[in-house]
């Protein structure tokens, strides 16, 4: 962990803003920077990939669904695996501040690479995304926690201004990069994405005077004194367990299938490349085994031996919190792999199925509501700005200046778009624009659950999975209603997916918060990190299924039906929901006290 400077030994609290040190909204908008151009890329990935080469204004690549998927199902899964290796590498060397300046400039890279539109430029700048992430996604956050050392109760207020930073940044992200790219050109949206990358990095790093040594170069000497003292001490928190060589060659072998595993499965369908036997030299019922399929269970049944070999060791209590988490990590896996298809099928089918055109009163009243849904956050996070650089302008110029800058180009682009829209007689709305729905719905609701979560009638972690769960199933269920019946090539009735976005959202809120928060509850410090990693590795396995299934979309409605694809997202959250509530009574007692 980075040197601590406890907050009450310098004065990073002298200057405040709405009651918060102005470095936590230096914070908010390097990760609202980060968010825009992640959200605002990844909006545009599977419609530019799908999208047909000929027949259209705005040609894409004219891949199949199932390639498409495979690419993005790969991509967001590595996404939350790179964080654990860029969170030991802040910790042992690099430091916070300089891992978020080090992940934001390769991710800038990435975007400005994707932005070519070659096919090289579009897989290195992917990977490039992926190692950035891996950098900036852990270190950030622990900025917050390291600045705020001392102060708890000021800690859960500091994260809720920064989320609301997250979810800004994902709205106008989705909203106006979505919006160049389908209505200017997919480099335009590509390269805005990049634009903003870069410039939340340099205002992050032109704000340095105000952070002082918080998230600085790890300082051994004082690391080396701090664990000297817990150990003459005495005072640990479970019977120390380290790895084993055998554990070590467990996650050396799982780690290697895995990734091969997440590399082959797009490369072996858009290459024509196996990086894995494409079967095994043994027959399953007469018929050849996949090779892929093969190993990847291999791959899961070690890790499983390694999972139960290592919890085996602990004490009864410790044992049974962690196969607690293990149990939750489990059902996350179903929650993400139907809850991402907001990034694949879904935008595939708002693309193609869905009836966006809106005319006379109808698109008046869009227009309407759409500036007002867009000018309304705008203004009121330029008068954060406002605010903070009314504390910081003498210090920290050049990271307003930059500030300015990028809310100068954002009100420009806002306006450009409300006005260019209102000016037609009729207004199609984009395919990205129901993506920002998520982040409207979590600004609007997520007070609310935060009242309920503190209320007496704050439900267990389980009953909170199953909420979530059979909320999401219902707004495919939804889906799967609206588009049964329709004749083929008609159009389905977009208040359908806005009630799906609404139901998908309010699912999330009863789940998402709760993971790794519990995963910080149940275990022991010492074994942390390794849970930490367990928990994204269920997060990524659930991305990956996200993108395998959602690349289906097109082969099942052809074979069944449109109405049939989204049955599948309905029956399995619901069917999982119903399993882990009955599982409540076990789940409470494998956490011993823990809520």
């Amino acid at each position: 962990m980075a040197a601590t400077v406890p907050a009450a030994e310098n004065d990073f609290f002298k200057s405040k803003v709405l009651g918060h040190p102005a470095g936590l909204f230096v914070l908010f908008f390097t990760e609202m920077w980060e968010r825009f151009s992640f959200y605002g890329m990844r909006v545009l990935l599977i419609n530019f990939l799908t999208m047909a080469i000929v027949g259209v204004d705005n040609p894409g690549w004219g891949w199949s669904a199932e390639n498409a998927g495979a690419l993005f199902g790969t991509y967001a899964g590595l996404l939350y695996l790179t964080p654990i290796a860029g969170g030991i590498i802040a910790d042992k060397i690099t430091g916070y501040r300089w891992a978020v300046v080090i992940g934001a400039a390769i991710m800038t890279a990435g975007h400005a690479s994707m932005a070519l539109e070659t096919e090289f430029s579009l897989y290195f700048g992917l990977a490039l995304l992926v190692i950035g992430t891996g950098f900036f996604k852990p270190n950030i956050t622990s900025i917050i926690s390291e600045m705020y050392d001392g102060k708890p109760d000021k800690k859960d207020g500091a994260y809720t201004i920064f989320y609301m930073g997250v979810n800004a940044g994902a709205f106008f992200g989705m909203m106006l990069c979505g919006y160049l790219a389908e209505r200017v050109g997919w480099s335009w949206g590509f390269g805005l994405a990049g634009i903003f990358m870069f410039l939340g990095t340099l205002q992050f790093w032109l704000a340095k005077p105000l952070f002082g040594n918080i998230g600085g170069v790890p300082d051994k000497a004082k690391l080396a004194e701090e664990k000297a003292k817990e150990e003459a001490s005495g005072v640990k928190d479970h019977t120390h367990n380290p790895f084993t060589l055998f554990d070590k060659i467990l996650v050396l072998a799982t780690s290697v299938i895995g990734l091969l595993y997440l590399i082959n499965d797009p490369v072996s369908r858009i290459a024509d490349l196996n990086l894995l036997p494409a079967v095994m030299p043994f027959d399953f019922r007469g018929e050849p085994f996949s090779g892929p399929i093969a190993l990847a269970l291999i791959g899961l049944g070690l890790f499983l031996v390694l999972v139960i070999s290592r919890i085996a060791r602990y004490a009864k209590v410790v044992r049974d919190r962690m196969i607690a988490v293990i149990i939750f990590a489990f059902f996350t896996v179903f929650f993400w792999m139907s809850f991402e298809q907001g990034a694949t099928s879904l935008i595939i089918f708002a693309r193609d199925s869905v009836d966006r055109l809106l005319t006379g009163t109808g698109a008046t009243v869009f227009n309407i509501f759409n500036t007002l849904l867009t000018v309304i956050p705008l203004m009121i996070i330029t008068w954060v700005l406002f605010l903070l650089w009314g504390q910081t302008y003498k210090r920290v110029l050049g990271s307003n200046i930059v500030l300015v800058i990028c809310f100068g180009i954002i009100w420009a682009i806002v306006i450009w778009m409300l006005v260019r829209e209102f000016q037609g007689d009729a207004t199609e709305i984009t395919v990205s624009w129901f993506s920002i729905l998520n982040s409207f719905f979590i600004i609007v609701f997520a007070s609310f659950f935060s009242k309920w979560w503190e209320s007496k009638y704050n439900p267990s972690a389980a009953w909170k999975y199953s909420f979530g769960l059979i909320l999401l199933g219902i707004g495919f269920g939804l889906l799967a209603f609206g588009s049964s019946g329709v004749a083929e090539g008609a159009k389905v009735s977009m208040i359908w997916l806005i009630l799906a976005y609404l139901f998908h959202t309010l699912g999330e809120l009863c789940l998402s918060p709760l993971g790794l928060s519990y995963v910080s509850k149940l275990v022991p410090a010492r074994m942390i990190a390794f849970m930490f990693g367990m928990w994204y590795l269920a997060i990524a396995i659930g991305n990956k299924l996200a993108g395998s299934f959602g690349g289906m979309i097109d082969e099942i409605t052809e074979q069944y039906s449109l109405s049939a694809f989204f049955l599948i997202f309905t029956i399995v959250p619901i069917a999982a929901g119903v399993l882990v509530a009955l599982l409540n009574p076990l789940l409470k007692k494998l956490m011993h006290g823990v809520k």
